[in-house]
């Protein structure tokens, strides 16, 4: 891969180590004062990490008006992620969700996405007053997972709401599927509608022709890129990638960065985003190279115990699932008469073995840069003992299912609006006022404006039964149900 820039350098690093071996004495924040104030804290992190968690200053520039070192950092990643400008983000990539959302809709403007986003997503709607114009990703049924949009539904979204302002992509979803970004950009962009692509999970997509095309190769206008899920930076750190077309945006968009993202940043999170950038940059097509052929290994070997459907490429359709991603271990399981949270828990409580997550039939294990082949024949000799002793019929196990949401008022609106708690098994009819969701993966079974359904609460309570982690209700028991008073 080819730079416009020196690709070997990280500024905000060697400024950091400038700092550390100056032995500057602290007069301002943060308390501990480079770990001496926290004799057991620095035990726990190391003298070396505690001494560049330090506040903002000139040699060490500010995030939230970058005017030197954290500015050429953030070039070197535009470069490196081919982005016209790159912001980093420190308040995880829900605030990179936030920000892309933000910058493109208000109040009682359009945006189309998938059913299937992320909350962060919903939560810009709560934030901005935007309607959500909701597109059926569609699923494959025999593995009972939702997909991408189809290029038709989509095109059918525009025809159907002209004047909206953004169509929001998942690039890839947490089972690794892929749409046809591509064509989606060039029917938005002929719409006048800009693409926004939640790039959590697809970090590694910049730096391997083996993976599906990324976000901003596609054209898209703006990317929320996770570096820490696959990119082996710190948890939190995260990047927010503007493309050509953003040219000239980089002002406005970071003062709608800094309406939610701290005035105090981490300079530990902004030095791993900028060493890991450089790491990617320089090694990125080795080291995925690798991950991909570990992922491969894994899939057969799983598929040969039986029980098990490792599923990659063999399971795409050209459309809502044009891509797959290959770094993705995403397992099947009901054909063994286990739900996936079922192995998901099992895994983690008999075998000490912490996967990604697990929902009612299929449970997904992220490969990525710190991988190692021992761990991977842990994980199978883990399935393989799963399946000799604890499979069953799956008789009466239900799979995840697209429930088409019944849309009554924005998510601001409901959100905001008095409302009453009622027990969840009598909220039927009801419109709620707040999230239900499994996470994660943190997409929401209910959101905010929409109206209860039958199937929506015989999804919740199998969940709970399976043993899934409901999250996004004032009460964490998830007994009542916050709902707008009148039906």
């Amino acid at each position: 891969m080819s730079y416009l820039m020196d690709q070997t350098k990280a500024p905000l690093y060697k400024a950091l180590r400038r700092y550390r071996d100056n032995r500057i004495v602290p007069f301002d924040v943060p308390g501990h004062k480079q770990g001496r104030g926290n004799p057991e804290l620095t035990d726990f992190l190391g003298k070396s990490c505690l001494s560049i968690d330090v506040n903002s200053s000139k040699p060490l520039d500010n995030l939230i008006h970058p005017i030197s070192v954290i500015r050429d950092a953030q070039a070197l990643a535009a470069d490196a992620f081919g982005a016209d400008s790159a912001f980093f983000m420190v308040n995880g990539t829900s605030s990179s969700v936030q920000a892309m959302v933000m910058s493109c809709v208000g109040e009682g403007d359009e945006i189309i996405m998938p059913r299937n986003v992320h909350r962060s997503a919903i939560n810009a709607l709560i934030l901005t007053g935007a309607r959500p114009v909701y597109v059926d990703p569609g699923q494959n049924p025999a593995l009972g997972i939702p997909l991408a949009m189809s290029l038709e539904n989509i095109q059918k979204a525009i025809a159907e709401h002209p004047k909206a302002k953004a169509i929001l992509v998942n690039n890839p979803t947490y089972y690794g599927v892929c749409a046809d970004l591509e064509a989606i950009v060039k029917v938005a962009h002929k719409a006048g509608m800009r693409v926004l692509v939640d790039e959590a999970h697809g970090t590694h997509f910049y730096f391997s022709e083996e993976l599906p095309p990324s976000a901003m190769a596609c054209g898209a206008d703006m990317a929320a890129v996770s570096m820490h899920k696959t990119g082996g930076s710190l948890t939190q750190s995260s990047l927010l990638l503007m493309g050509k077309s953003m040219e000239g945006w980089d002002g406005y968009v970071r003062q709608i960065i800094n309406l939610t993202q701290t005035t105090s940043a981490s300079y530990l999170l902004m030095a791993s985003l900028d060493i890991s950038r450089r790491n990617l940059a320089l090694n990125g097509e080795d080291i995925y190279s690798k991950v991909i052929r570990m992922a491969d290994y894994a899939r057969e070997e799983i598929n040969a115990i039986g029980g098990y459907h490792a599923f990659s490429e063999d399971v795409c359709d050209g459309d809502a699932f044009k891509y797959f991603d290959k770094t993705k271990l995403s397992i099947h399981t009901r054909a063994m008469g286990l739900a996936g949270i079922e192995v998901y828990d099992i895994l983690r409580d008999d075998y000490d073995i912490q996967i990604e997550f697990g929902d009612l039939g299929n449970i997904l294990a992220i490969l990525s840069v710190g991988d190692r082949q021992a761990n991977i024949e842990r994980l199978l000799a883990a399935l393989a003992d799963i399946y000799r002793t604890r499979r069953g019929s799956p008789a009466g196990l239900l799979s995840n299912e697209y429930i088409e949401p019944i849309v009554v008022t924005t998510p601001k609106e409901a959100f905001f609006s008095p409302s009453i708690a009622v027990p969840i098994e009598s909220s039927l009819g009801y419109v709620c006022s707040e999230f239900v969701m499994c996470y994660p993966p943190g997409i929401p079974i209910l959101a905010p404006g929409e109206r209860v359904t039958q199937d929506q609460l015989d999804y919740i309570r199998y969940a709970k039964e399976k043993g899934s982690s409901m999250s996004g209700t004032e009460d964490i028991t998830l007994q009542t149900l916050n709902v707008l008073a009148k039906k």
